[in-house]
């Protein structure tokens, strides 16, 4: 018997988890069938289910939240002067984890990359040009990843923000080239948010 087909649809299910494979998935699918009791697939079905209807993208940042606005954009102690621009709500995570920054952010739920099909249009850069317009707004921070699709993505979100009293910074060295910045640590992304410089 090379392939148990009662396992497909839960391997193909798990298949879609990032970094995870046929093989990754074949071993998760075994585990969960033998090794979960009822009560413990009841509990995932029941965190999942709950997770998915309750999440949801901040209207103002898109960062993910419980609320229609996240607790950050909520807050008025924060400066609202700076919003910092991020792939993603872990790299929300991982920055706040060093607490060297006290503004706003922008999620921008992907980085523009030709090759993968992702364009301007299918990334967050829209609102942010919008968020951009308002005066009280002196600096947009870009926190992209060095790879060629974070640098791309930093050109373009220079361009479009671009106007007369808005400064335009992207955080300088601490962080390696090509790495993410949901795995550095908080002396790193230190480094990297005061060393930030203009474009």
């Amino acid at each position: 018997m090379n392939e148990l087909k009662l396992l497909d649809r839960l391997v193909s299910s798990l298949e879609k988890l990032p970094g995870v494979g046929k093989k990754t998935a074949t071993r998760y699918a075994f585990h969960i069938v033998e090794k979960f009791s009822d009560e413990d697939v009841k509990n995932l079905i029941d965190a999942l289910v709950h997770t998915k209807e309750s999440v949801r993208h901040c209207q103002i940042c898109h960062v993910l939240t419980d609320q229609n606005e996240c607790e950050i954009c909520q807050n008025p102690v924060r400066d609202h002067s700076q919003i910092m621009v991020v792939k993603d709500t872990k790299d929300v995570i991982s920055i706040e984890k060093s607490r060297q920054y006290n503004g706003l952010y922008h999620v921008l739920g992907g980085l523009i990359s030709p090759l993968d099909g992702i364009g301007p249009d299918d990334i967050n850069l829209e609102t942010l040009a919008k968020r951009a317009e308002d005066p009280s707004v002196k600096e947009i921070i870009i926190a992209t990843s060095f790879t060629p699709a974070g640098e791309t993505t930093a050109l373009y979100i220079d361009k479009i923000v671009a106007r007369p009293g808005l400064t335009v910074t992207k955080i300088g060295y601490g962080l390696p080239a090509g790495g993410d910045i949901e795995y550095a640590d908080e002396l790193t992304l230190r480094r990297a948010l005061e060393a930030r410089k203009k474009i």
